[in-house]
């Protein structure tokens, strides 16, 4: 998979390709990427890249020109091209594996208050929001897209560890521990350590449940349950309604 990155800031953005499982995956050929800085096809001496909004307000808008010419020069509009914005669409796991199955995707780092809109109606088909919070760089936005993008491509990740990541069902993920089995007085759980592999998984899933309860009850609507996790979910709503974590919650430590 390729990955065209049009930033006026390279810099930031060569670093995450040069660096740990990514650098690896660049290396094997699995990955590609493109860094191109607008700028340089920038029409006036000064290689200006942003003017005052039409209108007035606040802020500099990204001009069309040096911006349309770049994209231009990577043949944008035979290529799936993303827009990370704010006021785009939620970033989801579901979306990230749509994504991943592109031979190609061109992101656009915007600044300041955003692109000319004849930009994304010309070249943009996704506009999509990372999340309900304003950033000021679009670059740190376009590798959030990119890093949950690349590792669902085969042979990145191994599939078990994908199959038990949050969202991958519906549900968030279960604790993790390690060596030590003590820490500052805290004990690894009993039942990790018994060697018991069924009752491992079921109290994996009473935490992912527990969990998502908590943090994320909205996921809870689409999440794909068996019998045993609808069960496992109706025996922990009312310890979590009242906020504690009473034994219901933490059976089988």
């Amino acid at each position: 998979m390729n990955f065209d990155i049009v930033t006026l800031f390279p810099e930031i953005v060569d670093s995450f390709f040069t660096s740990s499982i990514m650098a690896k995956s660049v290396q094997s050929g699995a990955i590609s990427y493109n860094l191109i800085n607008f700028r340089d096809y920038a029409l006036d001496k000064h290689k200006s890249c942003d003017d005052s909004p039409y209108g007035g307000g606040p802020g500099m808008v990204i001009k069309p020109e040096p911006l349309g010419r770049a994209l231009q020069a990577l043949a944008a509009k035979d290529k799936r091209v993303v827009y990370p914005t704010p006021s785009g669409k939620p970033f989801t796991q579901k979306y990230a594996k749509e994504l991943s199955k592109e031979d190609n995707l061109v992101i656009i780092c915007g600044r300041y208050e955003g692109i000319d809109q004849r930009i994304i109606d010309l070249y943009v088909d996704d506009e999509i929001c990372i999340g309900d919070y304003v950033i000021s760089s679009g670059e740190v936005a376009a590798l959030v897209i990119v890093d949950a993008v690349y590792r669902l491509l085969d042979g990145i990740i191994s599939d078990e560890s994908l199959i038990e990541e949050s969202f991958t069902d519906g549900l968030l993920e279960y604790p993790q521990y390690t060596r030590p089995e003590t820490y500052c007085g805290i004990t690894v759980p009993e039942i990790l350590l018994s060697g018991h592999h069924a009752r491992i998984e079921q109290w994996r899933l009473q935490k992912r449940l527990e969990k998502t309860l908590l943090n994320r009850p909205d996921l809870l609507d689409a999440a794909i349950l068996d019998e045993t996790g609808r069960q496992i979910l109706t025996e922990l709503k009312p310890y979590v309604a009242k906020g504690t974590e009473e034994n219901g919650c933490d059976k089988g430590n």
